[in-house]
């Protein structure tokens, strides 16, 4: 069965309640939010989480390697042994803006090699970035995920469904998370292919109703896959973008 996950960024207590009621209310289906940790927005992405289960079972926080000291114990493990703390989701991270905040040379599967030492139970999941490098390239850093101890695993969002079946066909074998993300100006998309090197297919329109018909697209590629898939409805009207999608 696909599961589905909503990914809600944390800018703050009021704007997260808020969205999680929406969700809560208007669709009733969904268990599972997963949280960033965004370090401008103040609120790390456990604390989002905490936030979260007050509503939704499965929670899944995304920890920064970069920030975990591998000389000391991790200080946020009662943190992450909650009980709505399905998994959590780490990445690389990005430096910080603010070089008063301390980071570290922790690799991504330093991290989860150390997670699976220090916190056998919790489950880790990983990312996979289709933009990042060659296609070689990430498969192989997606195996060496797998062997450091990734369960599963979080895609970048995809907005070309032949990039994805490319993918697939590679990830057979992995449990995965198709992302999905509404780009609903010129802006948002010279952000993504600019900063993350994003591909969009020639018919892409910056419009809701592309968007949504992606979306549609996207979550029957998951369940003909025995897939899954998250929406990471940044900056949209969440009730307009998921109404007669989930």
């Amino acid at each position: 069965m696909t599961e589905v996950s909503i990914e809600l960024v944390p800018r703050n207590e009021a704007s997260l309640r808020k969205e999680l009621q929406l969700i809560h209310e208007q669709f009733p289906t969904i268990e599972r939010i997963n949280i960033p940790d965004i370090l401008r927005f103040g609120m790390r992405s456990w604390s989002g989480c905490a936030i979260a289960g007050e509503l939704f079972p499965k929670t899944i926080p995304h920890l920064r390697a970069i920030d975990f000291d591998p000389n000391k114990s991790i200080q946020i493990d009662a943190e992450l042994c909650r009980p709505e703390i399905e998994a959590v989701l780490v990445i690389t991270g990005d430096p910080p803006q603010d070089m008063a905040h301390k980071c570290y040379r922790t690799s991504c599967l330093e991290m989860i090699r150390r997670l699976k030492r220090e916190l056998p139970d919790i489950k880790v999941y990983a990312g996979m970035d289709p933009y990042r490098n060659g296609i070689k390239e990430e498969i192989d850093y997606v195996r060496a995920k797998r062997d450091a101890g990734a369960e599963a695993f979080f895609t970048q969002p995809f907005f070309d469904l032949r990039l994805m079946e490319i993918y697939q066909g590679f990830m057979q074998d992995c449990t995965v998370f198709w992302g999905v993300s509404p780009v609903l100006t010129e802006n948002s998309r010279n952000y993504w292919e600019n900063k993350n090197n994003a591909i969009f297919p020639p018919d892409f329109k910056p419009t809701l109703d592309w968007n949504r018909n992606f979306a549609r697209q996207a979550l029957q590629f998951a369940e003909q896959h025995n897939g899954n898939i998250y929406f990471m409805p940044i900056r949209t009207n969440i009730a307009a973008y998921l109404a007669g999608i989930l």
